[in-house]
């Protein structure tokens, strides 16, 4: 029986036929002989590039190259592209980071070889564990055939393993595994790329016809667990005669330190900082006009707080064939400089002062997912105080710095972590220090055997009941330290610290400012002074590049405060009120055990004051308004009745 379409079928049949056309039209438009026998992308591929980057095809894998020939830039400005004309194709954006570039880095393969050339008898165990995740395409690539392991001999020679932490690193990983699985013991799926979107949001035959891997949405991908499998290390303690101990050290654990954090099963995971997604609709496909956008989409800017080595590699990066440009690098460097400012908190106050001493609190509150620093043991931060009188000159200063980068005053060895700083040569480094099997200080991995200090800030949300805890540990800092991820009522996870600096002032009472910093360094001095006591043709070659390199270090916060106070405190019935007057409406009242504080302008009438209880007292903020106020106390517990105090809040 004859039947006629109607014409909501019609128009279907219509818009199918359309979408095969275009379809074909892209596949013959790319196939088409250009100026010659061959077609833009048998050109392409006969040039063993697109868009600058590397085309291989391994048996498992292929080069970031093959996939930017879809997802890099779009000549036609159509695809990967967001709001007002921004280009966000992922190749682009990845090629310039510490991932694009982990196994062309210089200061991962002098580290290498300073491991190699301590423990020679090792060489080939050190370098498959630290290829697997620093080119992890090439190592995985041999592993995953059944061939001898992957060693630095063959990386040179390896087009996968140059191709860093590429594409299909994440992309390519089993989602049965992946959160599982640490220390680079990576699995993959070599039929499957995965990644945020569904079959019904994208079209799963374009990338089937074109290499050959079939997409699909992994849960992985979205909640950073494709992240865990490096940023969780683990290795084997060797004592110094290079025998193993049966010990294991936890030489870096960024996902576990997220797991112990406010943020675990949360949308603020690894993607949440180092992927930013935005709302905008993004073609994801070059020349496919028919795609429709896919929203949201996480920019791959992968940014972390290594300022020091991208402009290392921006510097040097056609020696060591980086297939970035400068601006590129300047792009990375941006918005890696844009995550260090955004790390910490941090707020600086005047507590007290008398006619000898000026009380400081510098209080800091860890605003990342995890320790701040995390991940490779070199990376430290500090804190710098300036305090300087009326006229500009400096009464003391902790953490300034020295021509070669290191920091004044550093004890040999490490410097300990302090509760209270009194003199100029002592300094906060929040750092991990590893101690080997001895118990003496190493920056070799395979010898570190128990963190001997571990003092990095860690996330919000942090519990020493956790049980991750055991690969997140705390170590060096002293039992009395009772603000150090500690709130004023004692209360664990607050992920900050506060350092009480005691200012000797030689009997000057007039105006104090007080500056405070924190500064970040991932490759500081110290730490490359055991290594550059080796020679070899990686080390020699980075000791170069370091030596001439600008390596002031990186400010992630500051703060400052002036202080009019006279240096007396008022005091009535065993209390006292600091500072007063207050410039910023913030003082102190030292008094023991719970109170009831109420505050009064001068015309009598009750004004709101917030009030937070403390190791030493309770602080107290009054409204923004400058002039006298009366503040009340009631304390039963300290004495009976109430005491009354005359506070000032002048102009800043």
């Amino acid at each position: 029986m004859e039947r006629t379409l109607t014409r909501p079928r019609r128009v279907h049949v219509l818009v199918g036929l359309g979408l095969i056309v275009m379809l074909f039209t892209a596949w013959t438009e790319a196939t088409t002989p250009v100026a010659g026998p061959h077609s833009r992308i048998e050109l392409a591929l006969l040039r063993n590039q697109i868009q600058g980057l590397e085309v291989y095809f391994g048996q498992y894998f292929v080069t970031a190259g093959r996939c930017a020939g879809c997802h890099g830039h779009d000549s036609l400005g159509i695809a990967m592209i967001a709001g007002e004309g921004e280009d966000v194709n992922v190749a682009d954006d990845w090629r310039s980071t510490m991932m694009g570039n982990s196994a062309r880095d210089p200061f991962f393969r002098a580290k290498i070889e300073h491991e190699t050339l301590v423990n020679p008898g090792h060489a080939g165990a050190i370098e498959n564990k630290c290829l697997s995740c620093h080119a992890p395409l090439g190592m995985h690539e041999e592993r995953m055939l059944g061939h001898a392991p992957f060693t630095l001999a063959m990386l040179d020679t390896s087009r996968l393993g140059l191709d860093g932490v590429s594409c299909l690193a994440c992309h390519m990983q089993d989602p049965d595994t992946a959160g599982h699985r640490f220390s680079g013991e990576l699995e993959f799926d070599s039929a499957r790329v995965w990644g945020p979107y569904t079959d019904e949001q994208i079209n799963p035959a374009i990338m089937q016809f074109f290499v050959g891997f079939t997409p699909d949405q992994g849960s992985h991908i979205l909640d950073g667990r494709v992240c865990a499998g490096c940023h969780t290390l683990i290795t084997n303690t060797i004592d110094l005669n290079g025998d193993l101990t049966g010990q294991q050290f936890v030489e870096q654990a960024t996902w576990q330190e997220w797991k112990n954090s406010i943020y675990d099963g949360t949308e603020q995971n690894c993607r949440g900082c180092h992927l930013p997604r935005i709302q905008d609709s993004v073609i994801l496909a070059s020349e496919y006009i028919f795609l429709s956008g896919q929203s949201p989409f996480g920019k791959h800017h992968l940014a972390g707080g290594n300022t020091f080595m991208l402009r290392l590699l921006k510097e040097h990066r056609e020696a060591l064939g980086i297939p970035a440009t400068a601006t590129q690098f300047d792009s990375t460097i941006a918005r890696t400089l844009r995550n260090l400012h955004s790390s910490v908190d941090l707020s600086t106050h005047v507590i007290d002062r008398t006619d000898d001493t000026a009380f400081v609190e510098v209080r800091l509150v860890n605003k990342v997912g995890h320790k701040f620093p995390s991940g490779y043991p070199s990376r430290r931060a500090f804190v710098q105080l300036i305090v300087l009188d009326a006229t500009g000159d400096t009464l003391f200063q902790s953490g300034r710095w020295d021509a070669t980068n290191e920091v004044y005053g550093h004890d040999a060895g490490y410097e300990p972590h302090h509760d209270v700083i009194t003199q100029g040569d002592q300094v906060q480094i929040y750092e991990l220090v590893m101690g080997d099997a001895n118990g003496g200080v190493t920056t070799v991995l395979e010898r570190a055997a128990t963190p001997i200090k571990d003092n990095r800030l860690v996330p919000q949300g942090f519990s020493t009941a956790h049980p991750s805890y055991d690969t997140t540990v705390i170590a060096g800092v002293p039992p009395e330290d009772l603000d150090f991820n500690h709130d004023a009522l004692g209360i664990e996870g607050n992920g900050g610290d506060i350092v009480h600096y005691h200012i000797p002032l030689g009997g000057y009472t007039g105006l104090i400012q007080v500056k405070a910093k924190v500064y970040y360094q991932p490759v500081p001095p110290l730490w490359n002074a055991e290594m550059f006591g080796h020679h070899g043709t990686a080390i020699d070659a980075f000791r170069t590049m370091y030596e001439a390199a600008e390596g002031t270090p990186e400010l992630v916060a500051a703060d400052s405060i002036n202080d009019l106070s006279t240096g007396l405190a008022e005091r009535s019935g065993g209390a006292s009120v600091f500072p007063n007057p207050t410039s910023d409406g913030t003082f102190t009242i030292a008094v023991a055990g719970p109170a009831t504080i109420t505050a009064y302008d001068a015309a009598g009438k009750r004004v709101p004051l917030r009030t937070v209880r403390t190791a030493n007292g309770w602080r107290c903020t009054l409204p923004g308004e400058t002039g006298v106020y009366h503040v009340v106390v009631a304390a039963p517990a300290s004495w009976s009745g109430e005491r009354l105090f005359r506070v000032v809040r002048s102009s800043p």
